[in-house]
C-alpha cells in the first residue's frame, strides 16, 4: 500500500491527470480516502477531481470531516451537487453534522428540493436515536408481486439501494407488512407470490429510539439490516451493519474515555489541540484529586497508631493497590456486561451474590498468600502478619461487591456506568480500605 502511495504522488506531481485517474480507479474507496489524507489540501483536491462522479462520493464519504470541508470549499457547485446526490442520506447528514453552519447551507442551497427534505428531515432527529443514524436507500415490494416481478423490480431500483439483500414489503401507506430476503426470492418459483414467501414476525426500531438498542437489537437477531419504522408502523428507513459497527466504535470509544476519567472527544488524538485535551482530562483529575483528600484525612486521624507501630505504614500500598484492582476487575466486567445487554438492573442481586463469592475465594487466597509471606519476612510479628491478612480479605470483598455494583447503581439513577470504572473504584476503595485496615489494627494490635 506503501509503494501505491508513492506511485500515486508521483502521478500527481507530474501533473499525470489521466494516469493517475486510472491508477485510483484500480484502488478501493476507503484506500483512495487515506491517500488523500497524507496529501496537502491542494494536492488532495487536484486528485480529488480526477474521480468519477461515483467514485468521488464513496471515497468522500470516507475522508474526515476537515478533509471533507477542504474539499467542499474548493469545489464548483455542479460538482458539490453531484456529490451530494450521489451520497446516500446517512452519509450525507453525517458529513453535514461534522461541518460549519455556512458550509451547510451551501450544500442544502444546491441540493435538489426532494433531497433538501430527506436531509432536513434526518437531522430533525436526535442525535443519538435511531433516526439519526438510517439510510432511506432501501428495497420495497407489495404483496402482490410475484417472483419474478420482484427480482425485475429490485434489478430497476436495486442500484439506488444501499443494500438489497433483504427486501421489505409495504402496502399502499408505507406501513411495513413483512421481509424477505434475496435468498428467498432466488430459491422460489417465478410464479410463486410475495406474500406466501415473506416473514411477518417483524423485529424492527423506532426512529426515536436510541440507537444503541438497536444496534444491540441487530447484533442479536444477525441481521444485515433492521427496518425502521415510524409511531405509525411506516417504514421509513433502516438501519445496515455497517451504521451499527460505526455506532459501536463510537460508544465504544466514549465507553473508553470515560473508563479512563476523561470526557469523551468526537475528534482524533492527534488532530485534537492540547487545551481540548487538557479541558477533557482536568476535570476528573480534579474531581479524583479532591476525592483523594479523603484519603490523606483517614490517615491523619490514626497517626498515633504510626508512631505506636511503624511498621503498619509499610502495608497500606499493597493494600489499597490490590483493593483497587480488584474493584476494577468487577466494575469492568459488569460495565462491558450491561453495554452488551447481558446484565441489566433486574440482575443486581445476582450480580452482588456473585461478586461476593467470586471475592470471597479471592481474597481467601491473598490473604492466606500474604499471611505465610509476612511470617516468613518478619518473624516474630503474627498478629500483625493476622490483621494486614485480614484487612486485606475483608478490602477484596468490599472491592469487589461495590466494584460489581455501583456502575448498576448509577444505571438506576440514569447515569453512564462508565463513569463508574478504575479510577473512581480505585479512589473509593482506598478510603475505605485504609478505615478498614486501621480499625481491625486498633481492635487486634496494642496500639
Amino acid at each position: 500500500m506503501k509503494q501505491n502511495f508513492e506511485l500515486l504522488e508521483q502521478l500527481l506531481q507530474r501533473r499525470d491527470f489521466h494516469a493517475l485517474r486510472a491508477a485510483l480507479t484500480e484502488e478501493n474507496p476507503v484506500d483512495i480516502a487515506l491517500f488523500l489524507e497524507t496529501l496537502t489540501q491542494e494536492q488532495a483536491v487536484l486528485a480529488f477531481r480526477t474521480l468519477s462522479k461515483e467514485l468521488a462520493a464513496e471515497v468522500f464519504s470516507n475522508l474526515s470531516p476537515e478533509q471533507q470541508q477542504g474539499v467542499l470549499e474548493s469545489i464548483t457547485d455542479q460538482e458539490l451537487s453531484a456529490i451530494v446526490e450521489e451520497l446516500y442520506v446517512d452519509d450525507a447528514v453525517d458529513m453535514l453534522e461534522e461541518l460549519p453552519a455556512n458550509v451547510v447551507k451551501r450544500v442544502l442551497q444546491i441540493a435538489r428540493p426532494e433531497t433538501r427534505k430527506l436531509i432536513n428531515q434526518f437531522l430533525n432527529y436526535p442525535e443519538n436515536s435511531v433516526g439519526s443514524i438510517m439510510t432511506a436507500e432501501f428495497t420495497d415490494l407489495k404483496q402482490t408481486m410475484s417472483v419474478a416481478e420482484a427480482i425485475r423490480h429490485i434489478r430497476e431500483t436495486g442500484a439506488d439501494a444501499e443494500s438489497i439483500y433483504t427486501c421489505y414489503v409495504t402496502d399502499a401507506s408505507r406501513k411495513l407488512e413483512g421481509v424477505i430476503t434475496i435468498r428467498e426470492l432466488l430459491l422460489a418459483k417465478d410464479s410463486d407470490k410475495v406474500s406466501d414467501l415473506m416473514e411477518t414476525d417483524l423485529i424492527t426500531a423506532e426512529t426515536g429510539e436510541d440507537r444503541e438498542e438497536a444496534v444491540a437489537r441487530l447484533m442479536k437477531y444477525d441481521f444485515l439490516s433492521l427496518p425502521v419504522v415510524d409511531k405509525e408502523g411506516r417504514l421509513v428507513g433502516i438501519v445496515t451493519v455497517d451504521d451499527s459497527m460505526d455506532v459501536l466504535e463510537e460508544e465504544a470509544t466514549e465507553d473508553f474515555e470515560k473508563m479512563a476519567a476523561m470526557a469523551p472527544s468526537e475528534k482524533p488524538y492527534l488532530k485534537t489541540g492540547v487545551f481540548t485535551l487538557a479541558r477533557h482530562r482536568i476535570v476528573w483529575l480534579l474531581v479524583l484529586m479532591i476525592s483523594g483528600m479523603i484519603t490523606g484525612g483517614i490517615l491523619g486521624q490514626y497517626e498515633a497508631a504510626f508512631a505506636a507501630m511503624p511498621l503498619l505504614v509499610t502495608f497500606i500500598p499493597m493494600l489499597t493497590d490490590t483493593g483497587g484492582n480488584a474493584g476494577s476487575q468487577s466494575s469492568t466486567l459488569v460495565i462491558r456486561g450491561m453495554a452488551v445487554g447481558e446484565i441489566e438492573l433486574k440482575d443486581l442481586f445476582r450480580v452482588f451474590w456473585k461478586e461476593l463469592r467470586v471475592s470471597l475465594v479471592v481474597g481467601v487466597v491473598l490473604s492466606a498468600v500474604n499471611f505465610v509471606r509476612l511470617i516468613i519476612t518478619y518473624p516474630g510479628n503474627e498478629a500483625v502478619a493476622f490483621t494486614v491478612a485480614l484487612a486485606l480479605l475483608v478490602t477484596v470483598l468490599l472491592a469487589k461487591t461495590i466494584g460489581g455494583v455501583l456502575p448498576m447503581a448509577a444505571k438506576m439513577v440514569h447515569a453512564d456506568p462508565a463513569i463508574m470504572a478504575a479510577p473512581l473504584i480505585t479512589t473509593i476503595v482506598d478510603a475505605i480500605s485504609l478505615v478498614v485496615y486501621f480499625k481491625i489494627a486498633c481492635v487486634l494490635l496494642p496500639i
